[in-house]
């Protein structure tokens, strides 16, 4: 019984992943608010829309994982347009031992989940260094963003016609 446990386990890689660089490819903070000079009592409405992309590098193993954010706070009250921020985001990964069939869920789930607190205190002190209060994200479901990508994919392809 030794020997089946032992084989199961040989089948099984052991998953490895390792950061091995992150950076800021794009970064963009415009502050309306102070260029059209609104001023008094503003209540923030911020959305945030979130895309992330993955590619092969030319090294093996090696992996570009882009978590793009485009960040646009509005006043509740009138609407005005107090902020926007877009922000490109890049991690390289080392990456191995994950099935092929896994990889591209791994690679748009794990890899951004694991870049996200250095992107949540990116968009903390550009909020703050841009004048207003640090916008601190919520936890961001890259499951649900995966699934709903998928879903829209499907959408597509079947509403295609051949020509």
């Amino acid at each position: 019984m030794a020997e089946n446990g032992a084989a199961e386990g040989a089948e099984q890689p052991q998953v490895q992943m390792n950061i091995i660089g992150q950076f800021i490819r794009d970064l963009s903070f415009e502050n309306v608010m102070a260029q059209k000079g609104v001023g008094g009592e503003v209540q923030p409405d911020v959305n945030v829309q979130v895309a992330l992309d993955a590619k092969k590098r030319s090294t093996e193993n090696q992996y570009e994982v882009i978590t793009k954010l485009t960040i646009e706070s509005k006043n509740k009250t009138g609407g005005e347009v107090l902020f926007v921020l877009e922000l490109e985001y890049v991690g390289i990964f080392n990456i191995a031992g994950v099935p092929e069939d896994q990889l591209h869920p791994f690679l748009l789930i794990e890899c951004p989940r694991m870049l996200f607190p250095f992107l949540r205190r990116i968009v903390s002190d550009i909020s703050r260094d841009g004048g207003f209060p640090p916008l601190n994200l919520d936890n961001i479901d890259f499951v649900a963003i995966y699934r709903n990508e998928l879903a829209r994919r499907q959408t597509e392809g079947a509403g295609e016609t051949p020509n």
